[in-house]
């Protein structure tokens, strides 16, 4: 009989690194059977990869990004989310005493969720970083959690927070990575790009319809940097296909162009704003801009671990607003600058503008963020390095838990 993995994650970006793991895993061992439990939204990242889903899904107002904005989990609650939490809570109880081994994707609500199944898990706490505050503070949950026995190994997304952990006195840890930098590869897409000019990359974000009132700003964004700097610098957006319908709608809106994948925007002076738009791009636009204007959160990360800087422009949320942004300061260091402290305004726009403007020229700069990104997110290899310590844990002796009795207490150190 095979072995069985099963994957919880909560939150869309969880979803995307256990679905690296899950195609490097499959490489490894094809024979290992897989299923998932997502806890936010619908796990469309397991979905395309054909992992069957075992627990009930619903997508909520807040996305997942209730700690971002408090207020939404209010609106959260009278979507349902009692009762999708009992529902999960069930589902979880009734499908993890099936399985082998457990790899739990995100912060406390994940690792909780691994420890209720009462099999031996893998915690990845891909969502918390030392790097933000210096300190990495647990909270009494996690501690309970990842010093139970059954808790195999706890990996970081950052080499710091690994070192951080050890130091405070954690078992287990292994720095891993961040598993979706092992698929960022150009595939050779045609971008249509003048070489001797600095190209920018516009990532709004992947969710809607937050995504088109990102990509609005973004746009509004272009006229002002084109305005200042004519037409020294090209625009390609990463678009999600949602958002790519949208772009005639949009276009129409802000009084832009929009024919083939193209957005133009006439100035009075007659110079003419210019947008190549992709949904089948993401890699070479990232691989290949000098510069990203980002409103998002794994995309970014992914573009600062090459190298790239950054500059963000909060938008109005749930998931990318000031206080996102903010956080994301203190995660990627040098590599982010953030434009304003709320939802832009017309003057915060001029402001990014230049920014743009005088961040290009600083050549210092630009390769400081090389080394920076490196430092900071490590290097690439993450979804061999959880997909072998899975295979690892798979192999060692396992831990006799009768599917019947209740968990048993961690220990727990102050």
């Amino acid at each position: 009989m095979p072995q069985r993995v099963l994957f919880i994650s909560n939150g869309h970006g969880e979803d995307n690194h256990s679905a690296h793991v899950i195609r490097t895993l499959r490489k490894l061992a094809p024979d290992i059977d897989i299923a998932a439990i997502p806890i936010v939204g619908e796990g469309n990242a397991y979905r395309r990869l054909g992992v069957p889903i075992l627990g009930p899904t619903q997508v909520l107002p807040s996305g997942g990004f209730t700690y971002v904005n408090r207020w939404l989990l209010l609106k959260d609650i009278q979507a349902g989310l009692l009762n999708l939490s009992l529902r999960q809570i069930r589902a979880i109880r009734r499908h993890g005493p099936d399985f082998d081994l457990v790899h739990a994707t995100g912060d406390s609500v994940g690792q909780t969720c691994a420890y209720l199944t009462g099999r031996p898990f893998i915690s990845f706490i891909s969502c918390l970083s030392a790097l933000y505050e210096g300190h990495l503070q647990t909270d009494f949950v996690m501690r309970f959690v990842v010093r139970s026995p059954r808790c195999r190994a706890v990996i970081t997304r950052d080499p710091y927070t690994a070192q951080d952990l050890q130091k405070q006195g954690f078992g287990k840890v292994h720095y891993g990575g961040i598993p979706s930098l092992d698929w960022l590869i150009p595939q050779g897409k045609d971008l249509q790009l003048q070489p001797e000019i600095p190209m920018v990359a516009l990532l709004p974000g992947s969710r809607m319809p937050e995504a088109v009132r990102n990509f609005k700003l973004q746009l509004q964004f272009v006229v002002e940097a084109t305005r200042l700097m004519g037409t020294n610098v090209q625009f390609r957006a990463a678009l999600v296909p949602a958002l790519m319908q949208e772009l005639g709608t949009i276009a129409t809106t802000l009084g832009w162009q929009y024919e083939a994948g193209i957005l133009t925007y006439e100035l009075a002076d007659g110079t003419i704003a210019e947008i190549r738009c992709y949904d089948d791009a993401f890699n070479d636009i990232v691989c290949h801009t000098t510069l990203v204007i980002g409103m998002a959160g794994l995309a970014v990360d992914q573009a600062v671990a090459l190298g790239k800087p950054v500059i963000q422009i909060p938008g109005e949320g749930p998931q990318f607003n000031y206080a996102f942004a903010e956080a994301q300061d203190r995660l990627l260091g040098i590599s982010a600058q953030t434009i304003g402290t709320g939802p832009a305004s017309p003057t915060t726009l001029v402001e990014a503008a230049h920014c743009l403007q005088k961040t290009l020229k600083d050549v210092d700069y630009l390769a400081a963020c090389v080394d920076n990104g490196r430092d900071r997110l490590g290097i690439p290899g993450a979804s061999q390095r959880i997909a072998q310590l899975i295979l690892d844990n798979l192999q060692a002796d396992p831990i006799d838990v009768p599917t019947s009795a209740p968990a048993e207490r961690g220990t727990i150190t102050p």
